[in-house]
């Protein structure tokens, strides 16, 4: 009998756990500052975050997101704002730094470019990254990357920097008291 009524509990879970997780994901919502994209959920922290707390966090992607999709490493720049901002940090204590390399190159590059080597897709992270851009996030591209990948400067979304490769760029933020995020 108890086995029975185990072959019959599992499936049944497994069968709600798409329901119980589209619920939670219901909590998650944009803003305050990027309305478009970066959703966070609100939470309970046993541990308030101090006042003054200032955040200067490096993102790494070498991950490329599918044709006409937003990346959604980048897109974690955006939840990283609009949650810290809920929870009360300013916006001008948050200074964030991507830095592209591997696949993820092509993520920075302008719809001509991106378009001719992606079947005419369009670049879904384009518009994110001059919304940040405007929020004060960096992105820089590992030019070791871009070489590999026949991206020149001239291929770059505007106000992308090229930097000599993505180690160097991680080497420098670090000294400038960036710490990675590893996500």
């Amino acid at each position: 009998m108890r086995k029975l009524s185990l072959t019959l509990l599992v499936p049944a879970l497994i069968l709600a756990l798409p329901t119980t997780a589209q619920a939670q994901m219901e909590n998650f919502k944009t803003g305050p500052v990027f309305d478009e994209f970066g959703p966070t959920a609100p939470v309970q922290t046993d541990t308030p975050l101090p006042k003054d707390v200032t955040f200067k966090i490096n993102f790494d992607v070498a991950k490329a997101a599918e044709p006409g999709t937003l990346s959604r490493a980048i897109e974690s720049a955006a939840r990283f704002i609009n949650m810290h901002v809920a929870a009360g940090v300013p916006e001008n204590n948050i200074r964030l730094a991507i830095v592209v390399h591997g696949g993820a190159a092509h993520d920075l590059t302008n719809q001509q470019s991106y378009g001719s080597r992606k079947d005419g897709a369009e670049n879904g992270s384009a518009d994110a990254i001059a919304t940040l851009q405007k929020h004060g996030v960096n992105f820089y591209l590992c030019g070791q990357s871009a070489a590999a990948h026949g991206i020149s400067n001239a291929d770059l979304l505007p106000g992308v920097k090229m930097e000599l490769s993505a180690m160097t760029a991680h080497a420098l933020l670090q000294q400038q008291g960036y710490t990675l995020n590893p996500f």
